[in-house]
């Protein structure tokens, strides 16, 4: 569904003191942007933040990155942070554990140097890309997963939810082996498990509604991995 202009997304984020405008000009220093140091969890395409705000509440301990590539969404999630924090007593200009950025997260390399680590990486129903062709643009593709070893350490966590069943079972399948991760925890029926840490997401909870299943892992780069030679694309 495309996301309708918002006028005031724009004004609104230029104001917001944990929104960061020109993130390229930080690659290499995220960490130095949070007043405290803490582990760096990072969402990869937040969408309109109820996840992001959800876990930022729940843990001011730690620091969040929420990425996406639409200022109008982005503008979603910033009041939705506000709003968690506040139900906490935080007022929204003392936000202090995330920021939040807009960039092509193909491009990451661009905003997040080598010498960068995160200590979890949430990519949360991303699109699934269905037709072969356009397969590359998934976020979790062997290409992208490769690439963001690069700032993974070795106990870097990935955790990874969606509704769409070919997705995960070629992320499962292919793109992870073929980059090197293994798994440690794997659902096909999320809300049927006995996994304790969830927190849903605004799709998550109308994929839900409609009876569709979650599908969740969670995985880790092998240390010592040597990228193949060739690489396959998945189902075809």
């Amino acid at each position: 569904m495309r996301l309708r202009r918002k006028p005031w997304a724009r004004p609104e984020l230029a104001a917001c003191p944990f929104f960061v405008d020109h993130p390229e000009e930080n690659r290499g220093r995220w960490r130095e942007q949070f007043p405290r140091e803490g582990l760096l969890y990072l969402e990869l395409g937040c969408g309109k933040g109820g996840f992001l705000a959800a876990q930022a509440a729940a843990h001011p301990q730690i620091n969040f990155l929420g990425i996406d590539l639409k200022s109008e969404v982005l503008a979603l999630a910033k009041r939705k942070v506000e709003a968690a924090l506040l139900a906490q007593g935080r007022p929204a200009d003392r936000v202090d554990n995330v920021l939040l950025l807009a960039h092509d997260i193909e491009r990451l390399h661009l905003i997040l140097g080598e010498e960068e680590r995160v200590d979890r990486v949430y990519i949360n129903f991303c699109n699934p890309w269905p037709k072969p062709g356009h397969h590359k643009h998934r976020l979790t593709h062997t290409r992208q997963l490769s690439a963001y070893r690069r700032w993974m350490g070795e106990g870097t966590e990935l955790w990874f939810k969606t509704d769409d069943r070919d997705l995960f079972e070629d992320t499962v399948e292919f793109y992870l082996p073929q980059a090197g991760y293994r798994v440690l925890y794997i659902t096909r029926d999320l809300h049927a498990s006995s996994f304790p840490e969830n927190v849903p997401t605004e799709h998550e909870e109308m994929f839900s509604a409609q009876g569709i299943p979650i599908r969740f892992l969670i995985a880790r780069p092998e240390p010592g991995w040597t990228p193949p030679g060739t690489e396959k694309e998945g189902r075809e």
